[in-house]
């Protein structure tokens, strides 16, 4: 009889958070990391105070790395990024990768217990020795895989609970968070950069005050220089979805995605 060795399974991606405030690097480092293949960027914020917000609001999905420039913009500027690290050194905290271009912070980063510091410009096999340095401290071998979280949301006294495919689009208003569904529009406690990291690529934020359902997304509309979305079931029907408005310097990113994912349209 010939034995046949079992089958290697792969371990789980880590969930990566990127905390950038530079935006040609922030996406540059999050492609670096996708194309590892070791882990899936969950979310990719601008400063401390909303990689903070993300990372205390999502217990559920726990971050596994997050990669943090040393130099943020807003509070703390020059030393933003150690400070995040040594605010958030308490019970399981994830582990922590400075990727910076400043090597003077090195020894500092590593009294705080970072996993590795990483120097611009990053280079794929750099990213990926990080990450397997990560996993090989931390590894996740038999943790189950998380499955799809549903969103509970607000109506009066009652809570609601929405399936992702129900949602088309979350917006922030007046302070507050709503969520678009075909079932009507309902209140959220949490903030678009953690419900962003919850879900991951299944929705795209198309403007700073809105994150829509990609699958939902039916018209894309161009008027002079604005841009504007339709999300939900069907087309022409406002009672049936929402009309979302996308940022200047986001409408070509995301017409470009969506055309990446369709055939029928004659380019050239």
């Amino acid at each position: 009889m010939i034995s046949v060795p079992p089958m290697a399974i792969d371990p789980p991606r880590l969930r990566a958070l990127v905390v950038e405030d530079e935006w040609p690097a922030r996406n540059y480092l999050v492609e670096l990391i996708e194309a590892s293949r070791l882990a899936e960027v969950v979310g990719a914020v601008a400063d401390a105070s909303q990689a903070r917000e993300v990372l205390e609001a999502t217990p559920e999905l726990p971050v596994d790395v997050v990669f943090v420039d040393v130099q943020l913009s807003g509070a703390g500027g020059e030393r933003a990024g150690l400070d995040l690290v040594r605010s958030l050194a308490h019970a399981r905290p994830p582990a922590f990768v400075f990727a910076t271009a400043f090597d003077q912070h090195a020894l500092e980063a590593f009294e705080l217990g970072a996993v590795d510091y990483l120097l611009k410009p990053f280079s794929e096999d750099r990213v990926a020795q990080c990450l397997r340095r990560v996993r090989a401290r931390a590894p996740r071998a038999g943790a189950p895989a998380p499955g799809a979280l549903r969103i509970v949301a607000r109506r009066k006294k009652s809570l609601i609970f929405l399936e992702p495919r129900e949602i088309w689009a979350f917006e922030a208003a007046d302070r507050m968070t709503f969520v678009h569904t075909e079932h009507g529009t309902f209140d959220l406690d949490l903030s678009l950069a953690a419900i962003e990291t919850s879900f991951g690529r299944a929705f795209a934020r198309v403007h700073r005050n809105w994150l829509v359902n990609i699958a939902s997304i039916k018209e894309l509309e161009r008027d002079g220089a604005e841009t504007h979305l339709f999300v939900g079931p069907g087309l022409g029907d406002e009672g049936r979805g929402v009309r979302v408005p996308v940022s200047r310097d986001r409408a070509q990113p995301l017409r470009e995605m969506l055309l990446a994912n369709a055939t029928g349209l004659r380019r050239g």
